[in-house]
């Protein structure tokens, strides 16, 4: 199964340039609001014309402006689950998801439809309306519609956008293994990176229309190269660096100098560090892994404190004590059995930020 992708749009604000070349079972897309992740499956789909490039889906020729291809959307072969679901108001459950097989034999369609409703565990909902069931009924109906073609693709655009953190835990699951039997790509947009990083493979990050980061999703999200790939995958601390050494860096917002894992073949812009992997050397259990006092360990103060249900977010100055809440330049998240602790310790405690757990970004 291999989807290949190099095409060009003129949007407002900026040019989507996009190009890819996947044969990855679920490919996502991760960005921002507005950063053409729609746009692409839209032009995969023949939604939207792209200006120019070419886009081969299985050795089938799609589009391609220099030979005058644009192929009609019925013979793509794509399934496109929308955000919004787009389904038809005034049709039952079944008669959505026989809406695109008209063309077949009555006995094929029927037994199409009646094998999705089965996978989609809608059994007892075939006469119901779209008003009349829940969101994630919905999605599993608009699902099963996009699969009941039978499609070489299935376009997944933020499909749960609409749900509350509950169902969307639950259809995360559900459709992971539907997908698991699906033989055909997936490509899934979407702006949360929970979702990216539970349900793909592979993550193409994008920005502003543009390809800035391509992989397997455990590298990037553990070695994001760019600032940007490094916001959009969570990092909460980056710092602009100047370089004093192979294994040396002065974080400029940091005001600190620190000790990074040698780094002979890059020139280094900025290092960052996910909150969680920010240490506090006061807590008991991070004593026992030290002979000593470890490397990048910082007097620090706390400056403010914030709520997560199961975790504590805190604010911390280094170097110096904070001349107000706003004065800060890390965060941390601690769990609250460790800040329960840290809590009744005075100030100041030391970080410590591990090399091998520092983030090298070159731009």
């Amino acid at each position: 199964m291999r989807l290949f992708v190099d095409i060009k749009k003129k949007l407002p604000g900026f040019q989507l340039k996009m190009n890819f070349d996947n044969s990855s079972n679920i490919l996502g897309f991760l960005g921002p609001s507005g950063s053409g992740k729609s746009m692409t499956l839209n032009c995969i789909a023949g939604l939207i014309k792209p200006d120019s490039g070419k886009i081969v889906l299985n050795d089938r020729v799609l589009f391609d402006s220099e030979l005058g291809i644009d192929m009609p959307i019925r013979e793509r072969k794509v399934g496109f689950l929308f955000q919004n679901y787009a389904l038809f108001p005034h049709m039952t459950v079944e008669q959505n998801i026989s809406y695109a097989l008209k063309h077949l034999e009555k006995a094929i369609r029927n037994r199409k439809v009646s094998e999705k409703i089965e996978i989609m565990q809608l059994a007892g909902l075939e006469k119901r309306y779209p008003n009349q069931l829940s969101g994630g009924q919905q999605q599993r109906v608009a699902l099963a519609r996009a699969l009941a073609v039978e499609p070489e693709i299935l376009l997944l655009d933020e499909p749960f956008s609409a749900l509350d953190n509950h169902l969307r835990r639950q259809m995360i699951i559900q459709i992971s293994e539907i997908l698991s039997s699906y033989t055909g790509a997936t490509l899934f947009v979407t702006h949360n990176l929970e979702e990216a990083f539970q349900l793909c493979n592979n993550i193409i990050i994008v920005d502003k229309g543009r390809k800035i980061e391509e992989g397997n999703k455990n590298n990037i999200f553990k070695s994001p190269s760019t600032v940007a790939a490094a916001q959009l995958t969570g990092c909460k601390n980056i710092s602009p660096v100047k370089m004093l050494s192979t294994e040396l860096v002065e974080a400029l917002d940091w005001h600190c100098k620190i000790k990074i894992n040698n780094c002979q073949k890059r020139e280094i812009t900025h290092i960052g560090i996910r909150a969680h992997y920010v240490e506090i050397l006061e807590l008991q259990h991070n004593y026992d892994q030290y002979e000593g006092e470890p490397i990048n360990t910082f007097k620090c103060w706390p400056a403010q404190i914030g709520d997560n249900p199961f975790s504590k977010i805190i604010y911390i100055k280094l170097q110096t004590a904070p001349l107000g809440n706003w004065d800060y330049n890390l965060q941390m998240e601690l769990s609250l059995s460790d800040w329960e602790v840290l809590c009744k310790m005075p100030a100041p405690w030391r970080a410590v930020l591990k090399a091998d757990k520092l983030i090298i970004m070159e731009n």
